[in-house]
């Protein structure tokens, strides 16, 4: 029934989902997603909409206040896990090991940038949080400027961060967010 509801929510926003993908995402049982752009609270609904719409079923982070009265139910409901981020709590370890002992299919959304608002490097806990589990890195977006999101590509981490981060960052150079002040790749060039 998820899946009709955001088909049809996209149709009326005039969005598109696509998964350019080599497989298809959900032929990739174990997965951490990097969602960018991050720049406004619309992102995180057009985010599920085009998630749910392809049939894929996800946890994410979001930062604890999200995930309290009157919205806490349905940001479980959508598969979220509460984080504070004032704490240093070993997230990253345990996502990890979550989803190694996970017994079913899991992918687990990481928003890259870690806030909507302007920082200039990206965070690091879903490289480590992949890397540490031996599972892939799906490269979620979404592009206001053409209207679509989905699935880029799959990158596997070779555990060398400083190397493999411009190769994902090369993904998004072109993409458009929906605030551009606020994106920390506005000014980034590819690096091939």
């Amino acid at each position: 029934m998820l899946k009709i509801i955001s088909k049809i929510l996209l149709k009326i926003s005039g969005w598109r989902a696509i998964d350019t993908t080599p497989l298809g995402v959900k032929n990739y049982p174990k997965s951490v997603l990097i969602a960018a752009p991050h720049t406004s609270n619309w992102d995180f609904f057009y985010c599920m909409a085009i998630i749910h719409s392809l049939g894929l079923e996800v946890k994410y982070l979001g930062k604890a206040s999200l995930f309290k009265f009157p919205y806490g139910w349905l940001m479980k409901a959508f598969g979220g896990i509460a984080v504070d981020r004032s704490k240093n709590n070993n997230l990253v370890e345990s996502m990890a090991e979550m989803i190694v002992n996970h017994p079913k299919n899991i992918c687990v959304i990481v928003p890259a940038e870690g806030t909507r608002g302007y920082t200039k490097e990206w965070k690091s806990g879903f490289y480590h949080m992949a890397n540490i589990a031996k599972v892939p890195i799906v490269l979620g977006f979404l592009d206001y400027k053409k209207k679509e999101g989905g699935f880029l590509d799959i990158f596997h981490p070779s555990g060398d961060y400083d190397n493999d981060l411009p190769k994902i960052k090369d993904y998004y150079a072109d993409i458009t967010p929906k605030i551009m002040e606020y994106y920390s790749l506005k000014d980034y060039k590819k690096t091939v």
